[in-house]
């Protein structure tokens, strides 16, 4: 008589796994695709994912044990130096001149923060591959949708300039996306998919043509193959190009203006906004140590407190806002956090430049520090790559071959 099985079924796992599948479901693969025909479908769809996250860690507790993992968070230098930008953008509420709206940026960048904070101490410690490829299939979907709308964008969707800022920031988040996708499928050995990855969502970008994304696309690439070829000097200069940039921002315009002057003439808008931002660093040298206060740099255009042609770039407002603490604070952060991805992350190391390289282009040539859903993209594509690195813990699956010798091995010691 055969004996009844002890197997029991704990329904609270059951849920746990069925919450994560969803939530990395919409992670990795609903949002890079509504984003493409979506105008929040990032800000709204990513703090559901995150909290179904976060509940399948609170039914299964597969994730890290909080309390170290909290205490190694916070005893970090790239944290204490990010904290410090947070807490100087708080103090300069004192000085901004628009109080209300600066505040409600502040709390709004603040809960974005703690939401990916939240999402990553909610992933599990080990990432299971299946959840996992459904990253490059997200990725794949989003750029055949977008390469659809390029083709056939008035026939489809696209009726106006509202519709075309919507696939702006589609393209955005697939050129962020795109990388960490390559990163795991070349872990994996799957070059070949990973190519057609990459070839699926250059023609997207291709089919769209904007300056933002391809050139941001086309330094990811840069910052790839340089780390490809030498992992050491891709993140040294990787790190070292992008605190240099921050930190130096105020010579920008004195190197840059003659430059640009030279080769395109005086009159050129790009070489006009440099003189802006030259006029604004000269007339008020004291300011570029407390900086102006949150909120300045984009309500001072429409209130004659700076030029309307000053530019509109993640340098300029940095140091406008926040003067030379909280860049150089910032500067120092994103020095240290390269730095550690590249020790910690030696596997996925071009692809993790790749994307800070995209990230930190497109903030320099356009993007700037006033819309959220530039950080939640952010918050995407932190949480992706710290998934990928814990799906690390094994490289390959193990050849029969092996698994037979070792079998044989074991039945003649017990012989």
């Amino acid at each position: 008589m055969s004996r009844a099985s002890n197997t029991t079924v704990d329904p609270a796992l059951d849920a746990a796994a069925l919450l994560r599948r969803v939530g990395f479901f919409g992670l990795f693969v609903i949002i890079p695709v509504v984003a493409q025909v979506g105008r929040r479908a990032t800000v709204v769809l990513t703090p559901i994912a995150i909290v179904l996250l976060i509940l399948a860690s609170a039914l299964d507790g597969r994730q890290r044990p909080l309390r170290p993992a909290i205490s190694a968070l916070v005893r970090s230098p790239a944290f204490l130096a990010g904290s410090l930008v947070i807490l100087w953008a708080a103090l300069s509420l004192a000085w901004t001149p628009f109080l209300g709206s600066a505040a409600e940026r502040v709390l709004n960048l603040l809960a974005t923060i703690l939401l990916t904070l939240a999402g990553y101490l909610a992933l599990p410690d080990r990432m299971r591959s299946a959840n996992l490829y459904l990253l490059p299939l997200g990725v794949t979907a989003g750029g055949i949708v977008a390469v659809m709308i390029g083709l056939f964008g008035d026939a489809l969707v696209r009726s106006g300039a509202e519709d075309d800022q919507i696939l702006d920031r589609g393209l955005i988040m697939l050129a962020l996306l795109v990388w960490p996708a390559i990163a795991w499928l070349r872990s994996r050995h799957r070059d070949r998919e990973a190519l057609v990855t990459a070839l699926i969502v250059a023609a997207a970008i291709a089919a769209s043509p904007k300056a933002t994304q391809i050139i941001a696309l086309t330094i990811g690439a840069a910052a790839f193959l340089l780390t490809t070829v030498s992992p050491r000097i891709g993140v040294a200069v990787t790190a070292g190009i992008t605190a240099a940039l921050l930190a130096l921002a105020p010579l920008i315009p004195f190197v840059g203006r003659p430059i640009g002057a030279t080769l395109l003439g005086s009159g050129h808008p790009g070489v006009l906004s440099l003189k802006a931002w030259q006029k604004v660093v000269t007339s008020e040298p004291v300011r570029l140590v407390t900086g102006h206060g949150f909120e300045t740099a984009l309500r001072g255009r429409a209130y004659n407190l700076l030029p309307g042609n000053a530019p509109s770039t993640m340098l300029f407002e940095l140091w406008y806002e926040l003067g030379i603490v909280g860049a150089l604070a910032a500067a120092y952060a994103l020095y240290i956090s390269i730095h550690r991805i590249g020790r910690d992350a030696p596997a996925l190391a071009p692809g993790a430049m790749a994307a800070i390289a995209t990230a930190y282009t497109i903030a320099c040539i356009g993007i700037g520090l006033a819309v959220m859903w530039w950080f939640t993209t952010l918050t995407v594509a932190i949480l992706v790559f710290v998934s990928i690195q814990r799906g690390q813990f094994r490289s390959r699956r193990p050849k029969i071959s092996l698994l037979r010798r070792i079998r044989e091995d074991r039945e003649a010691g017990a012989a």
